[in-house]
């Protein structure tokens, strides 16, 4: 199948998951960066912060393979994600109503559960729809990144004119938003010939090539745990005011813009398993120097990596089940072991950060070059052998 290597969404399915991407990573764009200094703000220090960031990830596991399982079952993802959006919105306006950490703790988790479904259904859906509509998925998920680019610089304003406490109720106003697009998204259709690949195929985790895929993207993308908890505080240590940390954050979007911009071109000359290898080699050279807490000056082109650690390794990913064609169920199972290992990162961060600073990196660093190996032993492996 040729995809359309299009930067313009062209048709209204197209232009209407353009929308939703836009409007929940405007909402991820606040949250990503600055969650952590809302929660330091509500008297929460470190290894607390940790834990209630770790949650979001830990609730994956938890609900969304079931939920994707019967969405392949009755081919039904619009609603799921609809009602999930609503509850998710309804969860944050109940966040900022509350104190403590038990409070916190809870209200954050069971708004956890229902944000969990969001985008594992959300990407489900459009990767339905524009294979159905031969557009590349690159090109309609950039819009996302637009967005939290200009979240990130918006969040970082936020933060200095209303201050850290206020924040949360942008992250309600942006998750409203993302819930109402929801409801207007276009059907996604199904390829004639889904039914007949479906029954033929073999059982997801029996494939060596996807577990490897899930394993190595896996790792990578929870190598980002230090920078995700606690990159905001580290930086603003450092003297950076609230508009540079968010120009930081927007600086590696930019890189994974442009990847994503150019994914239909990349794809006609690499394969997923190559654009693994390129993240998960991006994610360990960046971990590595960040170890060794560089200069404010060198921080925009260590964020550029952010382009492969994370632009890369996640379109490997959204490649490889896009030609397998394994829906919502393979969706849901790289998204919940994403977030059984990014949560586990999640959770050892503030103990790290705590006890090393910034040499808790080195501990990302690991998971990374892990990524390596297995994404090479996995090109290996889907190699077509000599006759």
């Amino acid at each position: 199948m040729r995809l359309t290597p299009t930067t313009s969404p062209g048709d209204p399915f197209a232009r209407r998951m353009a929308m939703f991407y836009a409007a929940y990573f405007a909402f991820m764009g606040i949250q990503l960066p600055f969650m952590p200094v809302w929660l330091e703000a509500r008297g929460l220090d470190s290894g607390e912060i940790g834990v209630v960031l770790a949650l979001a990830m830990a609730a994956r596991p938890l609900v969304v393979p079931l939920a994707t399982r019967i969405a392949d079952r009755l081919g039904w993802l619009k609603g799921p994600l609809v009602a999930a959006s609503f509850c998710t919105a309804a969860g944050f306006l109940l966040l900022g109503t509350v104190s403590g950490f038990p409070a916190i703790l809870a209200v954050y988790g069971l708004a956890s559960v229902f944000w969990a479904v969001i985008l594992p259904f959300g990407d489900a859906f459009a990767l339905r729809g524009l294979a159905v509509r031969q557009k590349a998925y690159g090109p309609v998920r950039l819009w996302g990144s637009v967005t939290f680019i200009v979240a990130n610089l918006g969040g970082g304003v936020l933060l200095e004119r209303l201050g850290a406490p206020n924040l949360v109720w942008a992250l309600f106003a942006t998750l409203s938003a993302s819930a109402l697009v929801t409801v207007f998204l276009v059907p996604a259709g199904a390829p004639p010939e889904a039914a007949e690949k479906k029954a033929s195929r073999p059982g997801l985790w029996r494939s060596k090539v996807f577990v490897a895929v899930v394993v190595a993207g896996s790792l990578v993308q929870a190598s980002h745990a230090v920078l995700y908890g606690f990159a905001s505080l580290q930086w603003a240590a450092k003297g950076l005011d609230g508009f540079q940390i968010g120009g930081l954050w927007a600086i590696g979007v930019v890189a994974e813009v442009l990847l994503f911009a150019m994914s239909g071109r990349i794809a006609q000359k690499l394969g997923p398993l190559d654009l693994l290898v390129v993240g998960a080699m991006g994610a360990a050279v960046r971990w590595g120097v960040m170890a060794f807490d560089p200069p404010a000056i060198a921080l925009p082109a260590l964020q550029c990596l952010h382009g492969l650690s994370f632009g890369a390794t996640h379109l490997a990913a959204m490649l490889f089940l896009q030609r397998e064609q394994r829906g919502a169920t393979a969706q849901g199972d790289y998204s919940s072991m994403v977030a059984v290992v990014s949560a586990a990162g999640m959770g050892m961060s503030g103990l790290l950060v705590e006890a090393g600073g910034s040499l808790a990196y080195l501990a990302m660093a690991t998971p990374a070059a892990a990524g390596v190996g297995i994404a090479l032993a996995a090109r290996r492996a889907a190699r077509p052998r000599p006759a």
